[in-house]
């Protein structure tokens, strides 16, 4: 190829990029981040199928040489609400009605008890067997090497609430849902109701012991919740009595079972006495008020025992694995939107531009980050991204900016 082939070609490509660029409603403050973050989800998205990879990577260790090496070359269900928040936030619904397409897809496929899987392929099969590359090293040396997934198989609750969100989100902005695919989400909300009381792997796919989580039970009662408004919304056929009367078992469960009134916050687990970063979802799905006094407790509590410098951990639990991973990126820029949620906006702006500093030289960011800043884990983290443009658009909107979007959550 010559020199003015490559040049050509240079050029379709900025002017491609450009062009798309330009369809962004969001005019807020952090442009530049929130369309850096926009730009990987575009590059994380299949073309053909509409499906948006978790990581283009694997081999990329979340604990330094360690066994913490995942393969992340796959869709997530419990992706799906996050990336259509993003995408339609940001104007990108032809992007966002792709994605749900290929949800819907994995919604018919679903088995008859309503069951899905919590990642599939990116052309949506199913077969993700985890091996082991024993020839290979990781990142630093890290071993295995693993390809594959064997979290593919893990029930994880959690994922019914992600996916009716997204569902939900999609008819309330989009097209409404057809005979069908009411028909397949019919089957995952009766299977949620007949199954929010087991334990699960929760969604961190703890490879220990099965527990009770809080996050399971929470995105259970979203699954439930957002059915029930889809129904009403539509005027779809639905068991309402069972989907009310299961919703608010939920909601009474999560109160009387997770809420320690001697430690005077909400914890991870039934029985347990810890906490986690996925609990900074309740006010985000709007299970609990963001200035309710309880919920600020457990936020403080998060804060204090989760957290470093702004940054947040997933959890301090052992779960199995040797050594020990970092802060949890997404988890940080939760607790960002927390705050400004909950009023405290000029702490809010402090943490979210401090954690802004730590991407990159192009502003992309990786799963977490170690004690020193650096990046661990699958990069870029689509998971990462989806939370930085959640908590950039929401922050903004509460300092007194204009995002220039028409659409609110």
């Amino acid at each position: 190829m010559d020199r003015a082939a490559v040049d050509d070609v240079l050029g379709r490509t900025v002017s491609f990029w450009q062009e798309w660029s330009r369809h962004s409603t969001y005019k807020g403050r952090w442009r530049e981040k929130v369309m850096r973050s926009a730009l990987v989800l575009k590059l994380l998205t299949s073309r053909e199928h509409g499906s948006v990879l978790a990581a283009a990577t694997f081999g990329l260790p979340e604990a330094p040489g360690g066994e913490r090496n995942w393969d992340y070359r796959a869709t997530w269900v419990r992706d799906a609400s996050f990336t259509v928040y993003a995408l339609m936030r940001l104007g990108y619904r032809k992007e966002a009605e792709a994605f749900n397409r290929w949800i819907d897809d994995r919604v018919q496929e679903a088995d008859e008890a309503g069951r899905l899987r919590i990642m599939y392929g990116i052309n949506g099969h199913s077969e993700l067997e985890e091996q082991s590359l024993e020839h290979l090293a990781g990142y630093g040396g890290a071993r295995p090497v693993r390809i594959g997934n064997g979290a593919h198989d893990q029930e994880q609750l959690d994922i019914y609430g992600e996916l009716l969100d997204s569902v939900y989100l999609s008819n309330k902005y989009g097209h409404a849902i057809s005979y069908d695919d009411w028909n397949g989400v019919r089957r995952i909300v009766d299977h949620v109701c007949d199954s929010w009381q087991n334990a699960d792997a929760g969604i961190w796919e703890i490879r220990s012991d099965q527990q009770h989580f809080l996050h399971s039970r929470l995105m259970c009662w979203v699954a439930v919740d957002r059915a029930i408004r889809l129904a009403s919304k539509r005027s779809l056929a639905a068991p309402f009595e069972r989907w009310l009367e299961t919703r608010n078992a939920i909601h009474d469960d999560i109160w009387n079972t997770f809420w320690n009134a001697d430690l005077g916050h909400f914890v991870r687990s039934q029985g347990g006495t810890t906490l986690d970063g996925a609990m900074l979802m309740m006010p985000l799905v709007r299970f609990v008020s963001a200035t309710d006094p309880r919920w600020l407790a457990t936020l403080d509590a998060i804060k204090r025992t989760l957290g470093d410098d702004g940054l947040i951990y997933r959890y301090r639990d052992e779960d199995g694995l040797e050594g020990e991973e970092g802060s949890f990126a997404a988890c940080s820029f939760w607790y960002v939107e927390c705050l400004a949620r909950a009023g405290r906006t000029e702490e809010a702006r402090f943490i979210f531009e401090k954690l802004l500093n730590y991407g990159n030289h192009v502003g992309l960011f990786a799963e977490e980050f170690s004690k020193r800043g650096t990046f661990l884990g699958n990069f870029p983290q689509a998971f990462t991204h989806l939370a930085l443009i959640s908590a950039a658009v929401y922050l903004d909107r509460e300092i007194g900016g204009n995002t220039g979007a028409e659409w609110r959550p």
